[in-house]
């Protein structure tokens, strides 16, 4: 919960995305409702609009108008199949599967290939969420359109947050070729555990197997190794199982009042949002309280409901786990240390840009190698929390993930600091800068250097000395922590967490 808090919020760029979420989602029931569109079709509309402010992460404005206008293109299709099969259970379990292969083999082709996925599975979700019938596809689709054009409206004229802070591109997937390649080895992986979830879901439930599928489907999603998919699944369910127990203690005893249900689902939104970059087991929370709200506006909410829901979501965290151990595994310490020297890479770039921005060059802009920097931490969080779970009984693998990322966020800590610095037009530039930002080079040069190469030396007395100045600071601050990080990196090849070339 701390985490959740204090986790660094550059900009406040998650509290304004948040809050535009919510008016977002609002807006595209409200309009829903206006039009007089039935309860299904508003429930559709609102999880369309949620989606597309959550998932349409392009990196500039134009490009996310573009994917958020083909949304569409996926997710009417989608909605076509899914209610036109509704009642021909194995020709629509064989057309979900194909779903969820396709969406998974999308993200290859980067942020609109991940957005137009992930719609397009959740459109297939949906129709089994509400159970919706062919017959009701055209306010289906009026409710979508018009919850794409209110979420349009909010995210690219209302509330640009874009057009003004252009967001970070998301860090690129890891390298590799044929089944290697990360989207091919996930499709595979997310199509067999979305099959065994379907399996064992229906026999557990006939009318609410679709949450197994849709735990084991979103398991997949911003993961690399088999490490990193295990965690998830364990978050997860722990995450769903708090969300059940706050659900019986709120959703169950509001018997789906209309205005404190659709307030409390606007905390969720906002709390989904906010939470979904530092704790996937405190959005999994919001998810499971909505989750239960909308069931009781359905009037279907009770706490058998709940249970259930608890059983499907272990029955697809179950199917997630067998598929990355036995379908193409990567090692988590395949994935380690490729996103640790990204980021040591993007440490090396800020401090450049900075430096410049000092020296006078108005061009030069370190903010964005900044939130880059927070994007790939939050990868290399991922990629090590494996090592650092408390079940993991690798106590000195434990040990040295823990030290490397205390030192990562020591290095981001000051990079933030030397940014907000350069960005201070009566900051002075001195000879003293530009040694100290050769020596932060020469530390990363060092740490991503090939095995063997010399350790960084360690800080000179002539920059300690010379630190009281703001950046100075930061610099030094920043190469002691590059030179501490040339320990818990450069260790046994056979114990983990070794930088390769």
């Amino acid at each position: 919960m701390k985490r959740m808090f204090t986790a660094p919020d550059p900009g406040r760029t998650r509290l304004r995305n948040s809050l535009r979420a919510v008016i977002g989602t609002g807006l595209a029931v409200a309009v829903a409702e206006l039009a007089g569109l039935s309860l299904t079709a508003s429930i559709t509309g609102g999880l369309a609009a949620l989606l597309a402010l959550f998932t349409v992460l392009d990196a500039d404005v134009r490009a996310q108008r573009v994917t958020t206008a083909l949304l569409p293109a996926t997710g009417f299709p989608v909605l076509v199949l899914a209610t036109g099969l509704h009642a021909m259970p194995p020709a629509r379990d064989a057309a979900f599967l194909a779903v969820v292969f396709a969406g998974v083999y999308a993200r290859r082709w980067g942020p609109r290939g991940h957005a137009l996925g992930i719609f397009g599975f959740m459109m297939f979700f949906v129709t089994q969420f509400l159970h919706a019938r062919p017959a009701q596809l055209p306010e289906l689709f009026a409710a979508v359109a018009l919850a794409l054009l209110s979420a349009g409206a909010v995210r690219f004229v209302l509330w640009p947050i874009e057009r003004r802070t252009p967001p970070a591109a998301p860090p690129p997937p890891l390298p590799g070729t044929g089944l290697a390649r990360p989207t091919t080895r996930q499709a595979f992986q997310a199509t067999a555990a979305c099959a065994f979830a379907l399996a064992v879901g229906q026999v557990l439930s006939e009318d609410r197997w679709y949450w197994a599928v849709g735990t084991a489907w979103w398991i997949f999603v911003n993961t690399a190794s088999r490490g990193e998919t295990l965690v998830r699944g364990f978050r997860r369910v722990l995450g769903t199982v708090v969300g059940i127990a706050a659900g019986l203690l709120i959703a169950v005893p509001l018997h789906g009042a209309p205005a404190p249900t659709a307030a409390l689902v606007a905390v969720c939104v906002f709390g989904i949002f906010y939470t979904a970059a530092p704790s996937y087991s405190w959005m999994m929370f919001f998810v499971t309280v909505m989750a239960g709200l909308l069931y009781g506006l359905l009037g279907v909410l009770h706490p058998g409901l709940l249970l259930l829901r608890f059983e499907e979501t272990a029955v697809g965290a179950l199917g997630a786990a067998l598929a990355v151990v036995l379908i193409l595994p990567v090692t988590t310490h395949g994935a380690n240390d490729a996103w640790i020297q990204r980021a040591l890479h993007c440490v090396r770039a800020a401090t450049a840009a900075s430096l410049d921005r000092l020296a006078g060059d108005p061009a030069a802009d370190p903010a964005p190698h900044a939130a880059e920097l927070e994007l790939l931490l939050a990868r290399a969080r991922v990629a090590l929390a494996p090592l650092v779970h408390p079940l993991s009984p690798l106590r000195a693998r434990k040990a040295r993930a823990r030290q490397v990322m205390a030192l990562l966020d020591d290095c981001a800590r000051e990079v933030r600091g030397l940014v907000a610095v350069a960005a201070d037009p009566q900051a002075s530039h001195d000879a003293r800068l530009a040694a100290a930002c050769w020596r932060v080079e020469a530390a990363v040069e060092a740490l991503t250097a090939p095995e063997g190469s010399p350790e960084p030396a360690a800080p000179r007395t002539a920059a300690r000395e010379s630190a009281a100045e703001p950046a100075l600071a930061h610099l030094h601050g920043l190469e002691e922590a590059l030179v501490a990080l040339a320990t818990p990196l450069r260790t046994d090849p056979r114990a983990p967490l070794v930088i390769t070339a």
